[in-house]
């Protein structure tokens, strides 16, 4: 028993806590749950929590369903909304998932996001990331044919006295910062109901575990304040569509390996080659990065959402932008990649990312002319001129794109790549076969 488990077991007693749940996050990016009491917990640090992988999505065929949930002491957290004040409380933890035999289970997201952490930690480095993760509240609980009412009528960065927003975001970051997840910002948001908090800089594996804990957080305040809480990227056709712009960086040891004075826009060789990777395989990750067909709502929308590949210098219509430097700001250069949406799964998009990045500077990718222009301004025969190439226009050209791709099979391991396309592909189909209000309204007067 190592010295966090001992923590956690003293802090059970401490804090009267009566139930743990472990967490751990299904291939789609579904977070999943078991309670067990604080006396099972020395034998789940030494022996795991069995269950069913067969009935997890993406995680086991039946012949091979055993799978045991061990319990990460690192991320234990008392849940803020379950008791913790003067009462028994309640706490979490995130778990790995192994097979029988003790080897990782190549079906568990998380465990894909560390293998690749670790490819790249052998090459040096270390991936840092820092979401803006955008989200709606609505009066009411969605229900099928009714719409969504925002909780208000602001706009971006709106103050309004007495605001429901204002006030879900205070509790909001209070309950986070209680956890031990960084706020950086918060405000509201374009559309009506629409917020946007930041999450501050961290290891990827970290801000994966805090995004999953912030969804869990922010619907939990919303249902606490009689609200609804939404991360769908795109919900309205005349608003603005909620995105995840996310800031990423890689570190040599305490060097910013994106960093180089006196280099346009102060960045490095390596900066350079991570973005040409993540724009060379853009079209095969999307995805991942956005990985619903409403998802593709939102990136051909316009507003904030990109729709083409390709980078500039603090051009917000790019795909990556990369923030104006600061002086003696160094340690602080970063590139935004504003593409992935808050509804995917973290660690797989997190994953994809890096391994794109990666393959651009282990084969020395060259960066691509800038895009200086408003890219959604521009004719079509101007972007092609430009060789400015679209993302993908909808789920089924993503997956098509994916099918094909050499890169996310290595990326995700071909179990997670083979169930994340099947089920991807029956999204689509059964997308496709739904007859919408939008061919009604169209076409039952004229046709």
């Amino acid at each position: 028993m190592g010295k966090q488990e001992d923590f956690v077991l003293r802090a059970l007693e401490e804090r009267d806590v009566r139930f743990v749940r472990l967490w751990f996050t299904d291939v789609l990016g579904f977070l999943k749950s078991v309670s067990v009491a604080p006396a099972e917990l020395e034998g789940a640090f030494s022996e795991g929590i069995g269950f069913d992988g067969s009935a997890i999505e993406g995680f086991a065929r039946v012949y091979e369903a055993d799978m045991l949930a061990m319990p990460d002491p690192s991320t234990f957290q008392i849940l803020p909304w379950r008791g913790g004040g003067d009462g028994p409380a309640t706490a979490r933890m995130f778990c790995d998932i192994v097979m029988p035999d003790g080897s990782p289970s190549y079906a568990d997201p998380r465990y894909v996001l560390k293998r690749t952490l670790s490819a790249a930690a052998d090459k040096g480095f270390t991936f840092y990331t820092h979401p803006e993760i955008e989200f709606y509240l609505f009066k009411n609980t969605p229900n099928a044919g009714d719409d969504p009412v925002p909780v208000d009528r602001s706009g971006y960065f709106d103050h309004t006295a007495q605001s429901r927003g204002s006030d879900f975001r205070r509790e909001a970051i209070s309950m986070l910062e209680s956890m031990g997840i960084s706020v950086e910002f918060s405000h509201h948001e374009g559309g009506p109901g629409q917020q946007e908090i930041d999450l501050r800089y961290a290891d990827a594996l970290s801000t994966a575990d805090n995004i999953m804990t912030f969804r869990t957080v922010i619907r939990e305040v919303a249902l606490g304040q009689g609200i609804w809480a939404s991360f769908m990227p795109k919900p309205f056709t005349t608003h603005p569509g909620s995105g995840m712009h996310t800031h990423v960086s890689l570190f040599e040891g305490d060097t910013n390996a994106f960093f180089e004075a006196g280099s346009e826009y102060q960045l490095s060789k390596t900066g350079r080659s991570f973005i040409a990777g993540v724009l060379t395989h853009a079209s095969e990750i999307t995805c991942v990065t956005n990985q619903w067909v409403n998802s593709y709502k939102r990136l051909l929308g316009g507003g904030e959402a990109p729709s083409y590949i390709c980078w500039g210098h603090n051009n917000r219509s790019a795909m990556i932008r990369i923030p104006m430097y600061k002086p003696n700001k160094g340690q602080s250069t970063r590139i935004e990649l504003r593409s992935i949406d808050a509804a995917c799964n973290p660690y797989l998009a997190f994953a994809a990312i890096l391994g794109a990045g990666m393959k651009g500077i282990e084969e020395g990718y060259e960066l691509p002319r800038e895009a200086e222009d408003d890219v959604w301004s521009l004719t079509e025969r101007e972007r092609k001129a430009l060789g400015i190439r679209p993302l993908p226009r909808s789920l089924a050209d993503a997956i098509e794109i994916a099918e094909g791709s050499e890169l996310l099979p290595e990326v995700l391991g071909e179990h997670v790549y083979d169930f994340f396309l099947r089920n991807k592909r029956s999204e689509w189909e059964d997308y496709s076969r739904q007859v919408s209000a939008f061919e009604r309204d169209q076409m039952l007067p004229v046709l």
